[in-house]
């Protein structure tokens, strides 16, 4: 494996110590300067991190002192995958991903992203995992005729929709980019183990913020769909039903990450793409009908990513708040529940509860005394019943 930069070595040891994820990563080195700089950090001045208390505060700090080891290991198996580890500070990562709040501090890759210029102009392309036969048409028709124009396909390597893009990409001999919900020491879902091989030996890349042998657990997806509406220009929703993941990235795209959003009609009575027509309906995506419309629509973005003001022009999300003025280890009151709160489970219920201001996830985790990736999926649910919603880094209760 080539040298790697100190910076990003750092980084790594971050990402493996226990209680910390991209957000209180990202605070933890705006307050102290550097990725070492915190590693340093005594367990007394970690806790003037926002969402920091004294309990994950001890813990983060005895997290720090093992993280060598793991990170030790980590090296050595990405080695033997062929897998490169890139940090958020390398000027190779990709800059529209870079300008989310909450983007991954470590990138592993698979493959070749080339954001100056192979992969300069991306689009998403998500749907439904059970999608129709029109659905998988209609990613084919898309993401072949965008990638032909130059545009590199990105979606999650899920069955269905996911697949139908990425195939159709490599059909035209394109580029296209998966963003996986397990670590790269597995193939999920295993019957696309050809189809990454295919991506990864010279047609893009597959990517994961995860560490390689972390499972395919169902909350990593909900963390996955930032990755694949941060990397893009825009994102197109094929086939969605009401409740499907593809939902929860059109809405990061729309209001966390200032991304255009589209969506494809479909018969009206269609149960797999009721949520896109509401997406049209609601007016949350622009109706296309033609790969034409949203090439159109893409000018004015990948203009601006081009003389370099996407990010001033684009960029609608909130800055954190580096310092913790508030006790996140507070107990927090029972949940109650409301008559919209029916079949919400306790868990959901303790959630909105704890919402009684806006909070970023890893202060929810830290109020609730819950690891963060156990609550994403109870806050997946929570967003397409509408009794969630972000705002930047934050999640806010909705009550109306």
């Amino acid at each position: 494996m080539p040298s790697i930069p100190q910076d990003t070595l750092d980084l790594l040891r971050l990402t493996l110590t226990p209680g910390l994820g991209p957000v209180l990563i990202s605070r933890a080195i705006d307050l102290f300067g550097s990725p070492g700089a915190v590693l340093a950090a005594s367990e007394t001045t970690l806790r003037r991190v926002k969402g920091i208390g004294d309990d994950r505060a001890r813990a983060i700090a005895k997290g720090i002192e093992s993280s060598q080891t793991a990170t030790d290991d980590e090296l050595a198996l990405a080695d033997t995958l062929g897998v490169d580890i890139l940090a958020r500070t390398d000027p190779a990562y990709p800059p529209l991903l870079a300008q989310i709040n909450d983007a991954p501090p470590i990138l592993y890759i698979k493959g070749r992203i080339d954001h100056a210029q192979l992969d300069r102009y991306t689009v998403g392309i998500v749907g439904s995992r059970s999608c129709t036969q029109y659905g998988t048409e209609q990613a084919e028709r898309f993401a072949a005729a965008l990638a032909q124009s130059g545009l590199t396909i990105v979606s999650g390597g899920a069955r269905g929709i996911d697949t139908a893009a990425h195939r159709a990409a490599l059909r035209i001999k394109g580029r296209t980019i998966a963003v996986l919900g397990c670590g790269l020491n597995d193939c999920y879902p295993p019957d696309n183990r050809e189809l990454f091989d295919r991506i990864a030996a010279g047609s893009g890349a597959i990517i994961s913020e995860l560490p390689l042998r972390t499972p395919p657990n169902a909350e990593n997806f909900p963390a996955r769909n930032r990755i694949i509406s941060g990397l893009s220009l825009g994102t197109l929703v094929v086939e969605a039903a009401k409740r499907s993941g593809a939902l929860i990235t059109a809405r990061l795209a729309a209001e966390d990450h200032g991304r255009e959003v589209f969506a494809l009609p479909a018969r009206v009575d269609s149960a797999s793409a009721a949520g896109s027509l509401e997406l049209i309906k609601s007016g949350g995506a622009q109706m296309v009908t033609h790969p034409d419309d949203l090439l159109a629509a893409l000018e004015s973005p990948a203009r601006h990513l081009h003389h370099g003001t996407h990010e001033a022009r684009y960029a609608g999300a909130l800055a954190p708040d580096l310092f913790d003025h508030d006790d996140a280890t507070s107990a927090t009151p029972a949940p109650t529940a409301s008559m919209r709160d029916t079949g919400l489970s306790v868990t959901q219920l303790a959630v909105l509860t704890a919402l009684d201001k806006p909070r970023g996830m890893d202060e929810l985790a830290a109020v609730l005394n819950t690891p963060a990736h156990t609550l994403r999926a109870d806050i997946t649910m929570l967003e397409i019943k509408r009794r969630v919603r972000r705002r930047g880094t934050l999640l806010e209760r909705v009550d109306a």
